[in-house]
């Protein structure tokens, strides 16, 4: 995880640079705001932690990162004063309250490289899915992933993400072959198919993975219930490891956006056909 760090106060940035280093981040340091934005027309960074100050305003040094960076950077606003909402509406992903603790610095930073790994796999072009049966492909449901974040800044509008996924696909495919596995994903996907709400978009994302990108949940508990749901499903249907030698590995991740923050983790194993165990 490479972080580009932009604060003007020394102090401040060297205990901020060793609360991210202890979280295993590589650091880049830079206090003059240009000389910064120079730096990200040439170099890539997965994170940008900022404090705007001596300037009032934050959006237009936000602003002028999202053009200058040469990629979707995950912006981390240093405020003693910004709550987390106004952030949001002005395109950063996140606030870090100073002074910072080591507990928030980490947690920011394992939230950042999440978010930045699922841009960067739903943005690799090499593989794509084709649509049918009501679920996207790859592609068209990663406009509408990216197009989420934006709005989930820009405009404050919640938005969560669930990533289904079959975690030991590559093992069902050495232990009982690529048919196999493929037809377990596939008898997935039509649960999932049916489980979701009429207005959650469903795509196939992976080989073994399927998302949904749930937008403006009625209630704040609603993306946590929905990814419970899903969990508990998946864990009594039988016909998804019904041909499997052994068993299936599933996992029903819950991640918010534009913080990427892990909010439901559910893991669970399906006995195999065949003598699998649970």
């Amino acid at each position: 995880m490479k972080i580009l760090l932009i604060d003007r106060d020394k102090l401040s940035a060297q205990m901020i640079r060793a609360k991210l280093e202890a979280a295993g981040a590589e650091i880049i340091e830079e206090a003059d705001k240009n000389l910064a934005l120079e730096f990200l027309k040439k170099e890539t960074v997965d994170g940008i932690y900022f404090d705007p100050a001596p300037i009032g305003e934050a959006q237009p040094v936000v602003h002028a990162i999202r053009r200058q960076a040469l990629h979707y950077p995950y912006i981390v606003l240093l405020t003693q004063s910004m709550t987390q909402e106004e952030a949001f509406r002005i395109g950063c992903n996140d606030i870090l309250q100073k002074p910072v603790t080591g507990g928030d610095a980490a947690e920011r930073a394992h939230n950042a490289a999440r978010l930045s790994q699922l841009i960067n796999r739903m943005g690799d072009e090499r593989v794509d899915f084709p649509s049918a049966g009501g679920i996207i492909a790859k592609s068209a449901f990663n406009q509408l992933f990216r197009s989420a974040i934006d709005r989930a800044g820009r405009y404050g509008e919640l938005s969560f993400i669930v990533l289904i996924t079959v975690d030991n696909y590559e093992d069902i495919k050495i232990d009982n072959g690529a048919y196999a596995a493929d037809f377990a994903v596939s008898k997935m996907a039509q649960h999932l198919a049916h489980m979701r709400r009429q207005s959650d978009i469903i795509g196939q994302t992976g080989h073994n993975q399927y998302a949904l990108l749930l937008q403006r949940p009625m209630t704040e508990t609603e993306p946590v219930e929905a990814a419970s749901r899903f969990a508990t499903t998946l864990n009594q249907v039988d016909d998804i490891s019904a041909s499997i030698m052994g068993e299936v590995k599933i996992s029903v991740s819950l991640i918010h956006l534009p913080t990427g923050d892990l909010q439901a983790d559910h893991k669970m194993t399906r006995p195999g056909g065949f003598g699998g165990k649970s």
